[in-house]
């Protein structure tokens, strides 16, 4: 199995897709709980969610490995994300739910993790620098877009049910609020989803590391609840409510492609 999968695109947006995967190297899931074998804080279906991407010119980078393998939305030296709340290490232990993703005396340790950081983070962030690289010369910028979603209710991580769509782009740092600002605008004029910008999820490591518009380098991270197109409690796709999703996303990403001169 590859470490992601991507697909080439010719326009100046790359999609991150970085916590869809669901496959387990060798025998690590006999290592874990019961719980944690079911992936339950995996991104479900976000892949499917984008694959519209493509006709707007995308390229598109998602990673194939489970987040409870490494995840690639921490620092490499799993330094805290935020000042004001912790977030999950590099390789995770426990569940959003904080159950122990590991049985007991076999969680890794720092040689492993260190060899899973060489074979499943870096080959993820060398292609997404690269990428983003190529995207400059060629078009004179280049726009990440970090694609994530999670469950609407997490009381662990935050009081009450998330809006649908949660904009971050770490304040302001990885990308100016006007262009912010218009995206959050295209989703409150729909008017048929609950929309903020830098709340809870201001973005993670990737929307803070590569975001430098500066450079003309922007990064925006899109946290969408997952009851905007999927069936929670199932865990199931549901194609009926996502296609409003798509479409409204869509024009979330045309408006991102617009904002930026050539």
């Amino acid at each position: 199995m590859d470490v992601y999968d991507f697909t080439p695109g010719p326009a100046p947006l790359l999609i991150s897709i970085p916590h869809a995967g669901t496959e387990l190297p060798g025998d690590l899931g006999a290592r874990f709980t019961d719980e944690a074998r079911s992936l339950p804080d995996t991104d479900w279906f976000v892949h499917e969610l984008y694959d519209f991407a493509r006709d707007l010119g995308a390229a598109i980078i998602k990673a194939n490995y489970s987040r409870y393998v490494i995840d690639l939305n921490r620092a490499p030296d799993s330094r805290a994300l935020y000042a004001t709340h912790t977030t999950t290490p590099l390789c995770p232990t426990h569940t959003f739910s904080r159950e122990p993703i590991y049985s007991s005396g076999s969680e890794p340790d720092q040689g492993e993790i260190e060899r899973r950081r060489e074979q499943f983070w870096r080959p993820y962030h060398d292609r997404i620098r690269s990428e983003l690289e190529r995207m400059r010369e060629r078009h004179g910028a280049a726009l990440l877009w970090d694609a994530h979603s999670i469950a609407s209710e997490i009381p662990s991580l935050f009081e009450g049910v998330l809006p649908e769509f949660n904009f971050g782009t770490r304040d302001g740092a990885s990308c100016p609020s006007a262009i912010a600002g218009a995206l959050l605008e295209v989703v409150t004029t729909d008017g048929r989803f609950g929309a903020v910008l830098d709340g809870r999820f201001k973005g993670g490591y990737i929307t803070q590391h590569y975001g430098r518009p500066a450079d003309r380098v922007y990064a925006v991270q899109l946290e969408l609840a997952q009851r905007v197109y999927m069936d929670e409690a199932a865990r199931s796709w549901d194609a009926q409510r996502a296609a409003p999703a798509c479409a409204l996303i869509a024009r979330v990403l045309e408006r991102y492609l617009q904002s930026i001169p050539r």
